[in-house]
């Protein structure tokens, strides 16, 4: 067996799966080290995918090459676009996943990746030589060379897991953690700090009352995560169920937070904000009566389910108690109580935008141990940092996306330049660009990059182009067809919006809130008779004009903005200042620029602490 590899990637969950497939992709010969190979892509908490925000990174993912929507497409058992009520750069699909087939479908892909190699074992430390990583040792004795060295660890560097009073060691319930690797990077002077995260109790659906819960079906439309052409959710799909928690089951919360690791001191690491415990809902908003809980199913054929908006360390007696409060729940069986994990993570300034930490050449860290949350937050970084130790592995240079090029882009700019002070999760109110950042229209903005690259392959450049050409042609018909008062007002009117004076453009038709090409196409033949020229996915393009066409004044707004701001991207000044010496720059500036060492204005000008007045003098001292 030939112990050397371009790439190691340590850990196989979401991160670690689209690392060493993206490295494997691109041509380096990759080597993925999973302690349980039955365990890889495991969705450690709720069986969903996307949502708010993580929608966006999804789609992102799948347009630069990666694999979570293909694997979410192909095992959903219920998908819905969500905020439709809003604008489009709101819009965000989320789907729930089979469990089970989430797995096994992610292992197939991994066992069938060209360049792709598996080994079980834990990892225990890293070879370093001259501050550059080297290869990697194994709890089973075995050294393994490498190039580059990818580091997705989750939550299992150094996990113990709290239900009441109880702490168990492990990375997740029935796994072991991982030991070694925090205690090596911290001698040679990495920053590391715990965080906490925390999963509701899994029940039994035959124990539930579900005609006291309201129902939440799917939606069964052209949308999903992929923009590959095939057929997506060929599994049976199923409906959610919400419910409410009252104020009884609040009292027994109460009851035992004397007994709660969150309370009584035994848990003292950094919890997420904006997925808070149960027992932190009932503190925080006390004044609350009710929360809402969502009952999501794990699979298409277990009776498992997954209780949305429960997570809870309490100890299993209060657990139990308090669900038997909520009508729908009072014969409830539970396959296993809620716990709380406790982790390491590094500081994520430690790194450059590649993800490449800035102490060790070639060491890239993605996932959980930059102080991220979620699957989707995981998988992207995952997919970068694995690109980039495959380009390292073979020369220089970078793979990195802008703050208006991707979701991406904004998350690993905002842990680079910012840090983290609790879980992060992305959310569209990080991204100043969001009309430029929208779902329908990740392809447009990544896919060529990384078919440039060697990542997507041509079948997607196929489609983008012919997408783009179709789109194009839709959208140049609309601006140059003229329609009438006498022809079109009736149309007007019967869907109510002003009736014309006189000749317009189809296209400014089609920017009225009211109108939509769908239900004005069969009143245009001319209209209909472009649209039936489209060969295939011909919904995708109808949405990708209609959005254009109606929102073409905010995006070109928008461009202009980033085009400006961006300029400040060109302005490297890495290793160019002694900025303690700068006593001209706030004393603030002065530690956060020296602590980051920026690689250009640009990502100087988002540090907290570096105030515009601080960038000024930076810029005079550039000469600009």
């Amino acid at each position: 067996m030939n112990f050397k590899y371009d790439v190691i990637v340590v850990g196989a969950g979401h991160a670690g799966c689209e690392a060493a497939t993206a490295a494997a992709n691109m041509g380096s010969k990759t080597l993925l080290i999973t302690m349980d190979m039955n365990k890889i892509a495991q969705m450690s908490c709720n069986p969903a995918v996307g949502g708010i925000a993580k929608g966006q990174i999804v789609r992102e993912i799948d347009a630069l090459g990666g694999q979570m929507g293909i694997v979410t497409d192909t095992t959903a058992i219920q998908f819905r676009m969500l905020n439709r009520s809003k604008g489009p750069a709101m819009w965000s699909p989320r789907a729930q996943s089979d469990r089970v087939q989430f797995i096994s479908k992610w292992r197939e892909i991994v066992e069938n990746t060209d360049n792709l190699f598996i080994w079980q074992d834990a990892v225990t430390s890293l070879i370093i030589e001259n501050n550059t990583i080297k290869g990697v040792k194994t709890r089973m004795g075995v050294t393994f060379e490498a190039q580059s060295v990818v580091l997705t660890n989750g939550t299992f560097l150094n996990g113990l897991m709290h239900i009441g009073s109880t702490q168990i060691t492990g990375g997740r319930v029935g796994e072991p953690a991982s030991y070694g690797i925090t205690e090596q990077l911290k001698e040679i002077g990495f920053t590391t700090d715990r965080m906490k995260t925390g999963t509701p109790a899994r029940i039994d659906g035959r124990t539930v009352d579900f005609s006291l819960m309201e129902e939440q079906k799917g939606e069964d439309d052209f949308h999903k995560f992929s923009y590959l052409d095939f057929k997506p959710r060929t599994l049976k799909q199923l409906s959610c169920w919400i419910t409410n928690t009252n104020e009884d089951v609040h009292s027994e919360l109460r009851n035992g937070l004397a007994d709660s690791p969150l309370y009584n001191g035994q848990i003292q690491s950094i919890g997420p904000r904006y997925c808070p415990s149960i027992e932190t809902k009932i503190v925080t908003f006390s004044e609350k009566t009710s929360h809402q809980l969502f009952l999501e199913p794990e699979g298409e054929s277990t009776q498992e389910y997954y209780l949305n908006g429960f997570s809870s360390s309490l100890p299993l007696h209060i657990q139990i108690e308090a669900l038997q409060k909520i009508p729908a729940f009072r014969n409830i069986h539970i396959y296993r109580p809620g716990y709380a994990i406790e982790y390491d993570f590094f500081d994520p300034t430690q790194l450059k935008h590649t993800l490449e930490t800035k102490k060790i050449k070639n060491l890239f860290f993605a996932g959980q141990i930059n102080g991220t949350t979620g699957y989707e937050e995981a998988g992207g970084q995952g997919l970068i940092a694995g690109i980039n130790a495959h380009i390292k592995a073979h020369g220089e240079g970078d793979f990195i996306l802008r703050r208006d090029q991707a979701y991406i882009g904004v998350l690993i700019d905002d842990l680079v330049t910012k840090g983290v002070d609790e879980p992060y999760r992305m959310f569209t109110s990080r991204a100043e660009y969001r009309i430029l950042l929208r779902q329908d229209d990740a392809d447009k903005r990544l896919t060529e990059s990384s078919y440039n690259i060697g990542l997507a392959k041509r079948e997607r450049m196929d489609l983008l182009n012919q997408k783009t050409e179709e789109t194009n042609r839709i959208i140049e018909f609309a601006s140059n067809y003229s329609l009438k008062p006498d022809y079109i007002n009736p149309t007007l009117e019967k869907l109510g919006t002003s009736p014309l004076k006189q000749g317009v453009k189809l296209k400014d038709i089609i920017t009225r809130p009211q109108i939509s090409i769908h239900n004005i196409m069969d009143s245009i033949s001319a209209l209909r008779a472009e649209i039936d020229k489209i060969p295939n996915r011909k919904e995708e393009i109808i949405e990708a004009c209609e959005i254009t066409i109606k929102y073409d004044g905010y995006i070109k707004r928008e461009q202009l903005i980033a085009e400006k701001i961006n300029r400040l991207e060109n302005i490297i000044i890495k290793n160019k200042f002694d900025y303690e010496s700068i006593l001209s720059l706030s004393t603030e500036a002065r530690q956060k620029l020296a602590k980051i060492n920026p690689e250009t204005i640009g990502h100087a000008s988002r540090i907290p602490g570096v105030s515009p007045n601080d960038i000024s003098i930076l810029l005079v001292l550039l000469g600009r």
